[in-house]
């Protein structure tokens, strides 16, 4: 006797345009939040300005056309006082990014050596490390940016009196000189090709590590080969611009150091202070991230005959980076907004030129919302770039 088969269960589908479907209220909840954070951030515009109106304050972004009347005392390109407030706001977002940039990237050698050195097993490097983290994290950013200012302005000696370093460097209250080539369109070439080279050598050693980490052989150079391509796509961009061979080296003059590139002390002082304090805070990142990797990885590495550089750059790094990388953008963006304490020893920062602007004009709204509206900006770049970077390098499961 054969038992007819059970029909199957019917499956009542709620209409997706019914309101006991899970996907309608979810949308439906998520437009109500949208909607009241735009009706609150309209309410508090509209209130803004009529409060504004009532007291006889002007208000708009119109007086970023009008001449600006003041100078900057350091700019990446030419600005002067009859130029308009827009390019004053430029020229401060460019000094800011040009701490930024070389902060982030000083304080990430510095913080990987000196997490590194933090496990050392020579109990000097390990001692003189941690002495340096606590030193520097526990004393705060807006001393030691002073600390730095007092010790290029009291300390070093006057511009006329400058130390050198075989007499290319010098080093005085007046800052830093350093050699520069001189302004050719053939060194322009130069700079094109370092730049190719090191988009080629990234490009390369991404597939390198790639075919690695899939088929196994050996591991792709993080050195040797991605500074050869490098240096041979400068050397043809030096070919090709001419080989030009002009430099500008400073020279002691009567009053001042002339010629080559010259580092105000202001700038000296603010790289020096975000650095070393963002290295201490880095510099616990990295210890972190490699002790988080168990011990069994370390000894596995070294049962098989690698030596401990390889191991720290095979099985210690990978396995760390998933651990560093997000606290270590947490640090860039920190960086990036202490950047804005530079006003108090005069580096003509964004919030410096929007200071100046606002005392000018009398647009603290506008200009308030201008250094907001930047910081953010730049902090959801940060983050936009680390975030790629940290699901490039993460660890795939077969």
């Amino acid at each position: 006797m054969t038992i007819p088969a059970r029909p199957p269960p019917v499956v009542s589908r709620r209409a997706a345009w019914s309101w006991r479907s899970r996907s309608l209220r979810r949308w439906v909840y998520q437009a109500l939040a949208v909607a009241a954070v735009v009706g609150l951030v309209a309410w508090l515009f509209s209130n803004t300005w009529a409060n504004m109106r009532a007291r006889g304050i002007q208000g708009g972004f119109g007086f970023l056309t009008d001449s600006a009347g003041f100078e900057i005392s350091e700019s990446l390109f030419d600005f002067s006082s009859s130029d308009p407030y827009w390019k004053a706001f430029l020229v401060g977002l460019g000094n800011t990014l040009r701490v930024a940039v070389a902060g982030c990237l000083l304080t990430t050698v510095a913080g990987v050596l000196i997490g590194i050195g933090r496990l050392s097993s020579n109990a000097l490097v390990r001692g003189l490390c941690q002495a340096y983290v606590e030193l520097f994290r526990n004393v705060p950013l807006l001393i030691q940016l002073l600390v730095w200012y007092l010790i290029f302005v009291e300390i070093l000696p006057p511009a006329r009196e400058p130390l050198s370093l075989g007499g290319l460097i010098f080093l005085s209250k007046g800052g830093l000189a350093l050699p520069a080539p001189a302004a050719s369109a053939g060194w322009g070439w130069v700079a094109g090709g370092l730049a190719a080279g090191v988009a080629i050598a990234a490009t390369l050693g991404l597939r390198a590590r790639r075919r690695f980490q899939e088929a196994g052989g050996r591991p792709p150079s993080l050195v040797l080969q991605p500074l050869a391509i490098v240096l041979c796509a400068g050397l043809l961009g030096w070919l090709v611009g001419g080989m030009p061979t002009a430099w500008e080296v400073p020279e002691l003059g009567g009053f001042s150091i002339e010629g080559g590139v010259s580092l105000t002390p202001e700038f000296m002082a603010v790289l020096l202070g975000l650095t070393a304090y963002t290295t201490a805070f880095t510099a616990e990142v990295v210890r972190a991230g490699i002790s988080s990797v168990s011990r069994g990885q370390l000894e596995a590495g070294a049962s098989i005959g690698l030596p401990r550089s390889l191991v720290l750059r095979l099985v210690v790094l990978p396995q760390a980076l998933r651990v560093i990388i997000p606290p270590l953008t947490n640090q860039y963006l920190n960086l990036t907004k202490n950047s804005s304490l530079a006003v108090a020893i005069g580096y003509p920062d964004l919030v410096s030129v929007a200071n100046t602007s606002l005392n000018q004009t009398g647009r603290a709204v506008e200009c308030i919302t201008l250094i907001m509206l930047v910081y953010l900006v730049l902090s959801l770049l940060t983050s936009a770039l680390m975030g790629w970077f940290n699901r490039r390098v993460a660890i795939k499961e077969r």
